[in-house]
């Protein structure tokens, strides 16, 4: 990637529907999540020439439902993947390096009780070795080491812990990222190479020559467009989409994909005040749960449980919402209730699983990647930690289809922003202009050009959070934002920071779609009120059991 640019890189509709109808690609890659968004820059910095379709909007799925952790994965050390943990604490140094702008650097503590925590004296001395093992597989890399800290420690990371029986705590470090962002880089950084890319467009079949090979796929879109997209190979990077999926050939659907339900609500960090991810047992069970600062709301989560419901709705219910609560209340010198929760995402982990046998917490997170008789390649399981390395095995596996094959260059390639920035540079910077550089790296100079520009631009989007108008404006210029629903869920993190803030703010940034996007009032009424509707939908969920 080049280190500097004078103008952002721009998703184009209009460009997009031109070259998908016309062009002949090497790769065509279904799914616009963190998996698939990797494929396509992994393949366009090959030389492939690659278009990659997404039937919702990119990171509409898992990749902006996740606990939004770079990590090893301590409880794969727990069930003896040390390889998967060794690997994983590699990738999470890659992001920290290609990505450093997004993923930063998080603590993560393990408080040490005397009874009801997460673990007594006894159970932290087995603990401390586990961590030196994860220190070794890897944890070093970051350049500091887990230490024991004593109670005063642990109650200055988060002082609303019930001091009573505090005896300590375990500290270690991992990381964290915006995970909807992190793919949307991703995308702008393929397109960046000559991707071309395209949301609100889904796959209705896979075309084929009279040998049953394919050839590409028909696409329909939102607009109403049907488009016949050549392609000399596919890569289905659908997630768990993949269960419902009927247009393979015969032997892929040997290939299980199993759903497990994950779930996080967010309270006002004010309750929490904590400075870390902290670990906490949850009630009735031997799992543990995590709370995890962000901007000004603390989110906690997550549950693992089988889903087998509508994967297009995947909602928190109420029982579930309790159980986190009643965790951290548990935890806490904080009683946590349904009023506090200001808002919750749900979604699910595609696990490469058969059958439904034992917990999904116990499945393993390998992914796998399939080649069948067809020639499509199918991508599935994983976590967003190792995503660069499933691309990589992805993208070789396509290689081998297409009789090309080529070499990796993402182990060292900086996506779109990251070339240049200084995270310490930023943190002392502060202010508008830290807020922006966390979310853009070296493109945040063209947000705060609109600002400049236009000094309404500086203006909040939503009442409480710092993000500001120019950001939605940047998001319907040049990240394919469609709809009010894209930038208050995705674009920005809106809706799962302040809920009801950002229903009230929709009208405003319906008419900043509508500006931007010259749309009619009756559409923009209708985004509006989809969005509304929708908030009013994940409210009453939580009202079920």
């Amino acid at each position: 990637m080049a280190r500097a640019r004078n103008a952002p890189v721009t998703l184009n509709r209009r460009d997009a529907f031109a070259a998908l109808g016309s062009e002949t690609f090497d790769i065509l890659i279904v799914g616009g999540g963190v998996t698939g968004a990797y494929c396509a820059f992994d393949a366009a910095l090959r030389g492939y020439r690659v278009a990659l379709v997404e039937k919702d909007d990119f990171a509409s799925g898992t990749s902006s439902k996740s606990s939004k952790m770079v990590h090893g994965g301590l409880r794969y050390i727990e069930q003896g993947n040390l390889g998967l943990v060794a690997h994983a604490l590699l990738e999470r140094q890659r992001f920290r390096r290609n990505a450093r702008h997004l993923v930063q650097r998080l603590p993560f503590l393990f408080p040490v009780s005397a009874s009801g925590g997460v673990f007594d004296p006894r159970l932290a001395r087995a603990f401390d070795g586990l961590l030196w093992t994860y220190d070794l597989a890897g944890g070093w890399r970051e350049g500091i080491l887990h230490k024991r800290i004593d109670p005063a420690a642990v109650l200055a990371h988060c002082p609303t812990l019930k001091p009573e029986t505090l005896r300590g705590g375990l500290l270690y470090y991992d990381g964290r990222v915006d995970d909807a962002r992190l793919t949307l880089c991703l995308i702008r950084s393929a397109a960046a190479l000559g991707a071309v890319v395209l949301n609100r467009a889904r796959v209705a079949e896979l075309s084929r020559y009279r040998s049953g090979r394919v050839d590409g796929a028909i696409v329909r879109t939102d607009e109403g467009r049907e488009i016949r997209v050549r392609a000399r190979s596919v890569v289905m990077a659908t997630g768990i989409w993949l269960r419902d999926w009927k247009g393979t050939c015969d032997d892929t659907p040997a290939l299980q994909v199993r759903p497990a339900k994950g779930v996080h609500v967010a309270v006002p960090w004010m309750k929490i005040r904590n400075d870390c991810t902290l670990t906490i047992p949850m009630r009735g069970t031997k799992r543990r749960a995590s709370i995890t600062r962000w901007g000004d709301v603390s989110y906690i989560g997550t549950s693992d449980t089988d889903y087998t419901g509508d994967l297009d709705d995947i909602r928190c219910n109420r029982d579930e919402m309790l159980a986190l609560l009643e965790g951290a209340s548990d935890s806490l010198n904080v009683t946590l209730s349904a009023d506090d929760v200001v808002g919750t995402i749900a979604g699910c982990r595609p696990l490469v699983a058969s059958g439904h046998e034992g917990n999904t917490v116990d499945v393993s997170r390998d992914h796998t990647v399939h080649t069948g008789r067809d020639g499509v390649v199918t991508i599935v399981g994983g976590k967003m930690t190792t995503s660069r390395h499933m691309a990589e095995q992805t993208i070789d596996a396509v290689g081998r289809i297409l009789g090309r094959r080529r070499p990796c260059h993402t182990r060292h390639s900086y996506l779109l922003g990251a070339a240049g920035y200084d995270p310490q540079a930023t943190l002392a910077t502060g202010g508008m202009a830290a807020h922006l550089a966390e979310r853009y790296g070296m493109e945040a100079c063209f947000v705060s050009d609109l600002m400049a520009a236009d000094a309404g631009l500086s203006a909040p989007l939503v009442e409480g959070l710092p993000y500001t108008r120019a950001e939605a404006v940047f998001a319907l210029r040049h990240e394919m934002a469609m709809s009010v629903d894209d930038i208050l869920s995705r674009r920005t993190r809106a809706r799962f920071m302040a809920r009801d803030a950002s229903a009230k703010a929709a009208e405003a940034v319906g008419e900043i779609v509508a500006r931007e996007r010259a749309l009619a009032p009756e559409v923009i009424r209708a985004q509006v009120a989809d969005y509304r509707a929708d908030i009013a939908r994940e409210k009453a969920a939580l009202q079920e059991g």
